[in-house]
């Protein structure tokens, strides 16, 4: 029998007051995230009968070291989570395709370069496995998950076009290849189409949801912009920021999932989002610092070049010396930092315990997820669901 990831109570577990060694220095951990330097580990995780899924369901009593990682296959990487739903994916890159058709040269070039290279999927992936969960999926949730797409890219064309960013998972963006104005029409162009469709099927509901994700984002992106240069930036604003930006599409994937599936899972399944895109974007804030570019196609340190605040440095702030706030601090002035500055200034993050700050907040978001859908229907749907919540923290791009 499969049942729920069981992830204990990692933060305090982890911590030296509850009788775990802490977390041991992050330089001498390897990547993935999910590495717990800490006495005790115990995971519950699925057995879907193969061997490596008996070797995953156990309990990990050894005590930890500073090279200690999860044991191999303790975590499934997207494609596997997309399996359940592989069929239907492929389904919902056709009806993107056809949704944002134009018989406008121009924008017809920048679709070409935009959806012909799709990317992971992952909130496509996360409605149609809700809509899964209990086995009562509709037809729509193809169309729902190729409009919940089409807004996900209209928000990074935006964002890059507002970022003045040259790349985007190793390929240039539209406002490089083009220009910041064709960009910006661009994205409201997806953004127009998706809402058209969600009218042409007649799914108000629908609507309202991704609305008021829509809403919520363009807030989040203006938050965005009040992070920049300011080290004084808090937790709190941070924790507004990404629930803002990232978890509230997420969210709405999921939500619109259940308006395609179980309507009764609808509450459950939207707060699973939530939870589920505050632990992603922690984990991708802290790819900024530990992560390889040519894993995630960006380079080390981006962020604090662009001089966005991010948990990392937020968690690490607080255990710097006042020397070394001044020098994040004069990192944050200048127009262009050096290779030099940013090295130093990740350099300090890692060393005052930024990463595994960030790493415990992510756990914690990330048992709360899979606490929401604990009650849910079992079946393989669920069971992926709940995959992609260790994959949405364990992952390295």
């Amino acid at each position: 029998m499969w049942g729920p990831i069981r992830w204990r109570d990692v933060e305090a577990s982890c911590s030296p007051g509850a009788g775990g060694t802490g977390p041991a220095p992050l330089h001498n951990v390897p990547f993935p995230l999910l590495v717990l330097t800490c006495s005790r580990y115990e995971a519950a995780v699925y057995d879907r009968g193969s061997d490596t899924s008996r070797q995953r369901n156990a309990s990990f009593n050894a005590p930890m070291t500073d090279t200690t990682t999860v044991p191999q296959g303790a975590t499934t990487g997207l494609h596997g989570i997309q399996a359940p739903v592989r069929d239907r994916l492929d389904l919902v890159l056709e009806e993107l395709r056809g949704i944002a058709v134009s018989d406008f040269s121009m924008i017809e070039e920048v679709n070409a370069y935009l959806l012909n290279v799709p990317g992971k999927l992952f909130r496509p992936t996360l409605l149609l496995l809700a809509s899964d969960v209990g086995g009562r999926s509709s037809d729509d949730a193809v169309t729902l998950g190729a409009v919940v797409e089409l807004v996900h890219v209209a928000t990074l064309v935006h964002d890059d076009a507002v970022d003045h960013s040259a790349l985007r998972r190793g390929m240039p963006t539209v406002n490089s290849l083009w220009t910041h104005q064709i960009a910006i029409i661009m994205g409201d162009y997806l953004y127009s189409r998706a809402v058209t469709e969600l009218a042409r099927i007649g799914n108000l509901e629908a609507v309202r949801v991704l609305g008021s994700a829509a809403n919520t984002m363009s807030v989040g992106e203006m938050r965005q912009l009040l992070s920049y240069d300011d080290i004084t930036f808090s937790e709190t604003e941070y924790y507004r920021l990404i629930a803002a930006k990232t978890a509230s599409l997420i969210s709405a994937a999921c939500e619109m999932g259940a308006l395609a599936g179980v309507q009764s899972y609808r509450v459950a399944l939207k707060r699973f989002g939530h939870f589920l895109g505050m632990a992603f974007q922690i984990a991708d804030d802290m790819l900024d610092y530990a992560g390889s570019e040519d894993v995630t196609g960006k380079p080390a340190g981006l962020d604090l070049r662009e001089r966005k605040v991010t948990l990392p440095l937020v968690g690490a702030l607080r255990e710097m010396s006042p020397a070394e706030v001044d020098q994040i601090r004069h990192m944050f002035t200048l127009v262009e930092p050096g290779d030099d500055e940013v090295r130093d200034a990740i350099a300090l993050v890692v060393r005052n315990g930024g990463l595994e700050y960030a790493r415990r907040k992510a756990l914690s978001y990330a048992r709360t997820a899979e606490a929401e859908i604990a009650r849910l229907a079992p079946g393989p749907a669920l069971e992926a669901l709940a995959d992609a919540v260790v994959y949405a923290v364990d992952r390295s791009r």
